[in-house]
């Protein structure tokens, strides 16, 4: 155990983030924003008796997201951390650190005993578990009660009956809950599987029973996929969760996902923090969230409310933020329950921004023992937040794939009013295949849907992440395509509207033009910079053109571009083909992160990411990596003599499509395959991922062994 000290600018950083805001009593104020200016605290009462010392049973942004509230309510706090995690942001910011095992889940952060140790050590007097790992563990939280320890999220008996899929559905059922057909019982095989699958009628849903972020959860439409993704998600489940029980249900296709925040103390009061609208997901797990959704209307909103709150008084629920009950609703506005998470969900935050209270604060009182504060009358939507999960993945690969590495450049976009950044890394900071990839919990607020939208654009144009490749492209696409914008959404939104997957922004004809004319720009620069003497008085030129000649290639698309540097009016002429002259002013360095090029008198936001001495320059712009190919017109001509690379048969090379760990291997050198068969599964994040021969074919060759870790495209399995 050890002791972490901030320097007086990190303690003050923090300080401005937290942004104590203060409100009388008896009341919920409305929320006021700006930079930094997201977390909600309640008003600390110093009369009301509070915990001297919280462990943290998580990683993470979660983690430093409690150890905010906490440091602002004055309590001290403990993180504990695998070997891997020692030097991260959410163990410099704990008042006290601990090791508890090395860096897989089961060794660490699902280790019970290696936890409860240091809670002895620490002394600390109540635990919070944060999301996932042993938020919604039974034996956990009853273990901690046995140490007089308060953990600080329901009873263990609400977790028994709520947190688990396969109990909870029995509970609703009785307590007259609107509920999806399916088998409330456990499924034993993968043969009773199928024959559960069968009676219910497909397509359904396989899931895990101690389940939640997705993980453990799969559709399937005929017998085939039952017994391949009961397989998967008792892996899953195992692997994420430490329990391997599963459920079937009927799978509602085309339905919207919304779900309800509750809040309860152990006084027996429960109230409803009305819903957030969380369709927009890829493998069962959400991208972006919203509060409130467009779809409901308030007697709507009121009785899917109801229900959640009737739910929660039937199990004997109480603590604050830590039960959410989720819903599918369809087209008609009928609604039907899916589940119940008894923790503190992940997109907590556009609730904390629309209602006004900070969930954590919350949650600690009411463990405390304290009543809450206000009814349910009192608490109202105050304009509209969405929040945006940023993560550590590939979108072009089915929609995110993982990406692992160091961030070798990180510049939030918390400078921006209405804007809130829950992040657990610093620039330095390692993704590890061992984790979640969530880089980021970007949030914004507006009086409006609008409003919050046009925050979320500038945030993400704006938002620099080097070193790791991340799902901003297709989350700053979809926050401007139509049908999300008109609130037209379901959870098949991503297949419906990208249905051969991502591929980055469709540039207009305009766009395209302004991007063009920046990248001519930049290699004037970059020309011009080549060209000066360095450590001098005054920049000295020698023999600059007046005009600059390039042939520029984007997406197979040549255009000649002719551009003059005017150093007295700063700005530069661009001419493209035959277009009429671009107007691009000259206030934009090449060492800028984030360029903001008046384009035409209009302003526009791209990142420069790279440079080549090939002319190759990658600008970021719409949230999408665009390279282009920039040469002077006189080295231009040569490129029809240079050779071209060879192309790799992907047909007989299974390359790995994320880094990862080998979970099995079904083939060896030898032996005929078929188009579609199985050959290996790679466990990425806690998520099985099956990879397929792309043909019918012998077996050449075999790279890989059970509990192999491999890096993204590495060579797997290849084919004669």
């Amino acid at each position: 155990m050890r002791a972490i000290f901030f320097s007086t600018t990190f303690r003050t950083r923090l300080i401005l983030q937290q942004c104590l805001i203060s409100k009388r009593l008896n009341s919920i104020y409305s929320p006021s924003y700006g930079p930094g200016n997201f977390y909600h605290l309640d008003h600390v009462d110093l009369n009301e008796s509070k915990f001297d010392k919280i462990l943290i049973a998580n990683r993470g942004e979660i983690a430093c997201r409690v150890i905010r509230t906490c440091q602002a309510m004055g309590i001290k706090t403990v993180a504990v951390h695998s070997d891997i995690d020692h030097n991260s942001l959410f163990v410099k910011m704990a008042d006290e650190a601990i090791c508890i095992g090395p860096a897989p889940t089961k060794l660490s952060y699902l280790n019970e005993d290696a936890i409860l140790n240091a809670v002895k050590s620490s002394g600390a007097q109540a635990v919070h578990p944060g999301y996932g790992f042993l938020s919604e563990n039974t034996k956990f939280a009853k273990k901690l009660s046995d140490h007089n320890v308060e953990f600080i999220g329901p009873s263990s008996e609400s977790i028994l009956a709520m947190g688990d899929k396969i109990e909870s559905k029995r509970i609703a059922k009785k307590a007259n809950i609107s509920m999806i057909p399916g088998f409330d019982g456990e499924v034993n095989d993968v043969e009773h599987c199928v024959q559960i699958s069968r009676d219910i009628g497909y397509p359904v849903m396989i899931k895990a029973s101690a389940g939640g972020g997705g993980k453990g959860m799969r559709v399937a439409w005929n017998d085939e996929e039952a017994r391949e993704n009961f397989k998967l998600c008792k892996g899953e489940a195992a692997s994420s969760f430490g329990d391997d029980r599963l459920l079937v249900e009927k799978f509602i296709d085309n339905p919207r996902h919304i779900e309800f925040q509750i809040l309860g103390d152990k006084q027996g009061n429960v109230f409803y923090l009305n819903e957030r609208e969380c369709s927009i997901q890829r493998r069962n797990q959400k991208v972006i969230e919203e509060a409130p959704s467009v779809f409901l209307d308030d007697i709507t909103r009121r009785k899917m409310g109801e229900e959640a709150v009737q739910l929660a008084k039937a199990v004997g629920y109480y603590s604050a933020g830590m039960c959410t009950v989720e819903f599918m609703v369809d087209s008609q506005k009928n609604f039907y329950f899916l589940e119940m998470n008894t923790r503190l969900q992940v997109e907590h935050p556009i609730t904390e921004a629309t209602i006004g209270i900070d969930l954590v604060h919350q949650m600690i009182r009411v463990a405390k023992g304290h009543s809450l504060r206000f009814k349910q009358e009192d608490i109202k939507f105050h304009g509209w937040a969405i929040e945006c999960r940023v993560y550590a993945e590939d979108p072009y690969k089915a929609f995110g794939l993982p990406s692992i590495g160091r961030l070798t450049s990180y510049k939030d976009p918390s400078f921006i009013p209405n804007v809130r950044c829950d992040s657990g890394i610093t620039e330095g900071s390692e993704i590890s295949l061992y984790y979640d990839p969530l880089i980021c919990k970007l949030t914004t607020f507006g009086k409006n849907r609008s409003e919050a939208l046009t925050t979320m654009a500038q945030a993400l144009d704006a938002y620099v992440i080097r070193g790791v490749t991340n799902n901003i492209p297709l989350l700053r696409d979809i926050i401007t395509e139509e049908r999300f914008v008109k609130g037209d959404i379901t959870t098949k939104y991503l297949p419906t509207v990208y249905p051969q997957g991502f591929k980055g922004k469709m540039l207009n004809d305009q766009e395209r033009l302004s991007l063009t004319a920046v990248a001519a720009c930049v290699a004037v620069k970059s020309s011009i910079r080549d060209g000066s003497f360095k450590n001098m008085l005054r920049q000295t030129v020698r023999s600059l053109p007046k005009t600059y000649t390039y042939e520029i290639l984007l997406n197979d698309k040549k255009v000649l571009c002719h551009v003059k540097a005017s150093a007295e009016n700063k700005q530069f002429e661009v001419q493209i083909d035959d277009n009429i002259p671009v107007f691009i002013d000259d206030n934009f360095k090449l060492s800028d992160h984030v360029i903001h090029a008046h384009v035409n008198n209009e302003i526009i936001a791209l990142q420069l990411f790279k440079m080549e001495s090939t002319g190759n320059v990658t600008l970021i712009y719409l949230g999408t990596k665009y390279e282009l190919r920039v040469l002077p017109e006189a080295a231009a001509k040569y490129m029809s003599i240079m050779p071209e690379k060879k192309a790799i048969d992907y047909a007989s090379v299974l390359i790995s499509p994320m880094p990862g760990i080998v979970k099995s291997v079904n083939v060896q050198v030898g032996q005929s395959v078929s188009d579609g068969q199985e050959v290996c599964i790679v466990e990425a994040m806690k998520m099985q991922n099956k990879l397929t021969a792309g043909r019918a074919g012998k077996v050449k060759f075999v790279g890989i062994k059970e509990g192999d870790t491999v890096e993204d495209g590495k060579i797997l399995i290849e084919l004669e």
